[in-house]
């Protein structure tokens, strides 16, 4: 009897007459029905109908970077946002506006592929990245669902973060520094390792005349000719270890920034920082040159790390499929966007090799490496630059009213597209002195390719 009356009840709803309704069967009811729910579903906005409109900026400094914020206007009202990597130019975003008007946010990956071309060398890709967390933001506030889940679903509902620590003074400062951390849920550490520390330990480096000056230089040629003595290989040895007596043996420990030194001081540094239990040691020479980061690899136990600075699955691969590392790290802002980060992580995995995430930006950036992570199974951790920034969460508010972060993990949202939108206040205060809060960028409408000021 209640079947007959909730369907009674139903096609009550839908306007029917009692006998009408009752009439009904078969497909009739079910179309009706059909009509029924469809009627009653929320849609975000008219996806097959949104265009971009427009492409605006806005640039905050010292977040702990300066940090171009990208908004991109549709002709429904709803903006997505995204951003152009730590320190780079906002014009790497602006030259794509003209070729991204008029299309559709929600296909992304035809946007991606006739922009990406505009990527490399990979320290020109935050504008190609930036468009694509704009348009994945857009994509999911319109269709209603989280990045994560344009991804293919989640692995995770808290994605594991760590904070870089650069180099203090003094060992036990450093210590004191990662401990303080730890205090503040973090589960997971980073610190500053590189071999500038040694430029007043008498005897602890062998180099060339000359060298001197560009010691601790991330951008050193590995063919430099800067080696490590016994001497200053026991005193970096030692420097971890006095930092292991504070933080204790457990917690998971990685280094960077070491240089970049000769291949064979690499292996050696490696092999007397095995005893330490590291995390990973990153960028020991740079990623273009695989067969040496493979040497590396191969002649130690502790874990060989890099990639912040790669565009393109096909980079990643590369090292991948050489052997040349044990655990990859892309930086989202540089390695293509979300999904082609996905990609990557991906691939990873099938290899056998783990992914720990590079980020260094806004909570904008940031929220886009959240809903990659936890789209990746092979994820590790999180890097969090801005730790040490008090007005860092202030830029955005979260649409689910969760806090960005707590206790070390950084929250997963279950709110459309990234999850955030920006607090005009907090941005405005923060902006750099020459720039506006999204002032409209006419100027960029058309193809600049032919302007010989941009070619």
């Amino acid at each position: 009897m209640k079947s007959v009356v909730a369907r009674r009840s139903f096609f009550k709803t839908l306007g029917l007459s009692a006998a009408g309704a009752m009439a009904l069967k078969g497909n009739a009811a079910a179309d009706a029905a059909a009509s029924f729910v469809q009627a009653g579903v929320k849609r975000a906005s008219e996806p097959s109908a949104l265009k971009i409109t427009d492409l605006r900026i806005a640039v905050v400094t010292d977040a702990p970077f300066t940090c171009p914020l990208i908004r991109v206007d549709t002709n429904q009202g709803l903006v997505g946002w995204g951003e152009v990597r730590d320190g780079a130019s906002e014009t790497y975003a602006l030259i794509l506006k003209s070729r991204i008007l008029g299309e559709n946010p929600c296909n992304i990956d035809r946007i991606f592929r006739k922009i990406k071309q505009f990527g490399a060398p990979s320290r020109q890709a935050g504008g190609v990245c930036g468009v694509e967390m704009a348009m994945m933001d857009l994509a999911g506030k319109a269709w209603g669902v989280p990045c994560w889940q344009m991804l293919g679903g989640r692995f995770r509902d808290r994605v594991r973060l760590y904070a870089d620590t650069v180099e203090r003074e003094t060992a036990k400062e450093q210590g004191e520094m990662l401990k303080a951390r730890m205090a503040r849920g973090l589960t997971f550490l980073k610190q500053d390792v590189g071999i500038n520390l040694l430029a007043n330990v008498p005897g602890a480096l062998s180099m060339p005349s000359g060298t001197n000056a560009g010691l601790g230089d991330k951008v050193m040629h590995p063919f430099a000719g800067i080696q490590i003595t016994d001497k200053g290989i026991a005193w970096l040895s030692d420097w971890i270890g006095q930092i292991r007596e504070t933080i204790g043996m457990e917690i998971p420990l990685a280094t960077d920034h070491f240089g970049h030194i000769g291949v064979n001081s690499c292996i050696r540094l490696a092999r007397a920082m095995e005893k330490w239990n590291l995390a990973w040691m990153e960028d020991m020479v740079p990623w273009e040159f695989p067969d040496l980061l493979r040497q590396i690899k191969e002649s130690t136990t502790t874990p060989i790390l890099t990639g912040e600075d790669i565009y393109l699955k096909e980079g990643f691969a590369t090292l991948i499929n050489a052997g040349a590392v044990d655990m990859i790290h892309p930086d989202l802002a540089t390695a293509g966007g979300l999904i082609e980060t996905k990609k990557i992580g991906d691939y990873a995995m099938e290899h056998g090799v783990a992914m720990a995430m590079h980020f260094a930006g806004t909570p904008v950036s940031f929220m886009a490496n959240v809903h990659c992570a936890a789209a990746n199974e092979n994820f590790v951790a999180l890097e969090h630059h801005s730790l040490d920034v008090p007005w860092w969460e202030t830029l955005v508010r979260t649409t689910d009213g969760q806090p960005l972060i707590e206790k070390g993990f950084a929250i997963v949202p279950d709110t459309p597209g990234l999850g955030v939108e920006l607090n005009e206040d907090a941005v405005r205060h923060h902006l750099r002195p020459d720039s506006a809060y999204f002032k409209p960028t006419p100027e960029w409408d058309k193809e600049r390719s032919n302007d010989r000021r941009w070619s």
